[in-house]
């Protein structure tokens, strides 16, 4: 019992295998509970500059509504990008358009409506009460989050990459497939993946069946610098590294940082290979999620809602390490 005594009462993350940045991460997961329950319980009132809550609902649904791109003219596009046996991005650029198209109406009609129901033009429905409730939180509202993409950002944040997502495909539409592709930039990454193998079988004469990725990660060249797309496969850049980082000397997955908790991963080049061994050894089989909760459901499309693929990442230790210090590589962070 004296030898008990003397542990400390908070194990060190150390002591599961775990980086010491994980401390970090348990801390700010904690705050975050509890700033939310106590956001959850505060009156619906504002006393900010003298504004009442209506006032400033009606400033953050104008604000937001400037933000907010149009939809996609999708008959022009279909048109520039048809359906081709020989080229299967042309569908998925398609299906992109689709989605988003989706989410911006909703957007779009949702905060013109908020904004009629506080001047009293609509009536204020349950719906429309809780639009105005996620907004004043800086929440993204439940009826955009159901048609939008999957994410953990705050509003703000969350307003931001609808943008940069948006922008990354008006310049594949207006100046053609790109050269690089930005992962994080797609509602349903797995389509794009499907449709990169797709277009390497219909090109050699390949069942897809037979066909996996082999990846190539580029350290030395940044995805700006990029101005051609390669023979077979497709480059990708975007994705976040949590419990490690790549080492940019040894070429290798290597320990974080102390305060580093997301890295960024060079560009990769996703290959496809046919009848491809999977090497045993000196490699990581790292788990690629879209957001950082790493829990998903199994969607219509047989594909989870969070769950990409797996990443093969070049290392000299065991894979158990890595396995233990739950290392794994994210599409999107929390802000």
């Amino acid at each position: 019992m004296e030898e008990i005594a003397k542990l400390p009462l908070n194990s060190a993350p150390e002591v599961f295998g775990l980086h010491g940045n994980a401390e970090i991460t348990t801390q700010q997961a904690e705050t975050r509970i509890m700033l939310s329950t106590i956001l959850s319980v505060q009156p619906r009132t504002s006393s900010t500059g003298g504004k009442t809550r209506d006032q400033v609902l009606t400033e953050l649904a104008q604000y937001i509504e400037t933000k907010t791109p149009q939809p996609f003219p999708l008959d022009d596009i279909i048109e520039k990008y048809p359906t081709e046996y020989t080229e299967s991005m042309n569908t998925v650029l398609t299906q992109e358009v689709l989605r988003y198209n989706k989410l911006l109406a909703i957007m779009i009609s949702s905060l013109a409506d908020i904004q009629k129901a506080l001047i009293g033009e609509v009536v204020m429905s349950e719906e429309l009460e809780k639009l105005g409730n996620s907004l004043f939180d800086n929440m993204v509202p439940v009826m955009w989050e159901d048609v939008g993409f999957l994410s953990l950002k705050p509003l703000a944040s969350w307003v931001q990459d609808l943008n940069d997502r948006v922008k990354f495909l008006s310049e594949w539409i207006e100046g053609g497939t790109p050269a690089v592709f930005w992962i994080s930039g797609f509602f349903f990454p797995q389509a794009f993946l499907t449709g990169t193998l797709q277009n390497y079988a219909r090109k050699h004469i390949i069942a897809i069946d037979e066909l996996t990725y082999q990846f190539k990660i580029y350290d030395d060249i940044s995805p700006q610098d990029v101005k051609e797309k390669p023979e077979d496969g497709c480059y990708v850049y975007g994705m976040y590294l949590e419990g490690a980082r790549w080492n940019q000397n040894t070429h290798l997955l290597d320990d974080s940082r102390p305060k580093q908790l997301y890295t960024e991963l060079p560009m990769i080049w996703f290959l496809p290979k046919q009848n491809r061994k999977v090497p045993k050894t000196g490699i990581y089989n790292c788990p690629v999620y879209k957001v950082l909760s790493r829990a998903g459901t199994l969607s219509t499309t047989g594909h989870s809602t969070n769950y990409v693929l797996m990443l093969e990442l070049p290392t000299k230790e065991k894979e158990s390490k890595w396995i233990i210090a739950g290392v794994a590589v994210f599409l999107a962070l929390r802000y």
